[in-house]
């Protein structure tokens, strides 16, 4: 089955045609992993979770890349971590690798497979060309990422000192309220930003 398919996507419709599709998948989930090592290190110190780009990166890429490419790009990064590359937000100084998925971080890392999958699959049916009907897709993708987030870094989290997770009433007040104001605003700039690029490519055609 192709990354990329005959989908709508808006990664697909301003690549040049002529460029094989297999090579294009690869250029793609290569740009969009960097895209997404590049927004980690944008971040704001919080603990025990960081607030950084992350987020929106993730809305921009499941809209623009369509459902199987966004996913495949987001495994890709995950994937990156786990072999030891710096690309998650605190490496340095903390060491990537398959611990890292361990800790606090980890409930939202792994839920932007999800994220990617929903914001991908309403892109693949059109819903990018209409900001209330992409933002709608958005908002669910954040609501699961901070579902995950908020249970994994809740009761599952490995801790220094060998504690598994902070407890339902800090993980909310530290890991999800602070963010709630951001991510809701990442999800109305990636909800308009999509559909004026698509208008911008309609001019260009």
């Amino acid at each position: 089955m192709p990354l990329i398919s005959s989908s709508r996507a808006l990664a697909t419709a301003v690549w040049p045609r002529s460029v094989n599709r297999a090579a294009r998948a690869v250029i793609l989930v290569l740009v969009g992993t960097a895209i997404l090592a590049i927004s980690a290190k944008v971040k704001v110190p919080f603990w025990p979770v960081p607030m950084t780009l992350q987020t929106l990166a993730v809305l921009l890429i499941g809209a623009a890349y369509g459902s199987r490419l966004a996913v495949a790009t987001v495994v890709a990064y995950i994937a990156e971590g786990v072999l030891g590359l710096p690309v998650f937000t605190n490496t340095p100084p903390a060491i990537a690798g398959p611990l890292y998925l361990l800790g606090p971080t980890a409930g939202f890392i792994m839920s932007w497979v999800l994220v990617a999958a929903i914001v991908g699959y309403a892109s693949d049916r059109g819903w990018d060309r209409s900001p209330l009907s992409l933002g709608a897709a958005m908002l669910a993708g954040v609501v699961v990422q901070f579902v995950m987030g908020f249970a994994w870094l809740a009761w599952f989290a490995q801790l220094p000192g060998g504690a598994a997770g902070i407890g339902a009433a800090q993980a909310f007040s530290a890991g999800v309220a602070p963010f709630l104001l951001g991510d809701a605003l990442k999800v109305v700039l990636a909800a308009l930003l999509i559909p004026a690029s698509w208008s911008l490519v309609k001019r260009r055609d």
